[in-house]
């Protein structure tokens, strides 16, 4: 299965890169402008309705629609978040799509403190692409690469100089 992954080194400690990220608020910031991102509905794993400001535990539902560029009609999409840990200097979430235009997307976040001021931001996705699946997968990069660039720069602005 085709992987892209992607990393960035933050001058803030790991606690604060981990709260902004375990916020739907996180996600909102950090989405490039261009991908026209609507958060429509976070329900806990309890299937109660939650507001931006949780915490996305694990069985925490995203529902989202996206239409990039403000081209086409809107693509829905529902993540699941299905891991959630934190450990000596390291913190880890992974989500998965369960309904979207990807037939396959894993997205694991992984955080590692490098000092008390510093930390590693690792995105990696295992996707599938639509219709190609994994004949074409690696093209994938050309997709991908723009919006975490962007989502890296962003984190870097938001978390360093407090600037959304």
């Amino acid at each position: 299965m085709p992987t892209y992954q992607r990393e960035v080194r933050v001058g803030a400690p790991l606690d604060e890169v981990w709260e902004f990220h375990s916020r739907v608020g996180g996600l909102e910031a950090l989405t490039p402008d261009w991908m026209h991102l609507r958060v429509e509905e976070v329900r806990g794993r309890d299937g109660d309705e939650r507001d931006a400001t949780a915490v996305l535990d694990t069985g925490t539902e995203v529902r989202m629609s996206l239409r990039p560029f403000d081209v086409g009609p809107r693509q829905r999409w529902t993540s699941r978040i299905t891991r959630r840990e934190e450990g000596d200097g390291t913190a880890v979430f992974e989500d998965v799509m369960e309904g979207g235009p990807f037939p396959t997307w894993r997205h694991t976040h992984s955080f590692y403190a490098v000092s008390d001021d510093e930390t590693i931001v690792r995105d990696r996705v295992e996707y599938e692409l639509p219709v190609v699946g994994d004949l074409l997968g690696p093209l994938g990069w050309f997709g991908f690469e723009p919006m975490f660039r962007d989502r890296h720069r962003r984190t870097k602005r938001v978390l360093e100089t407090g600037v959304r």
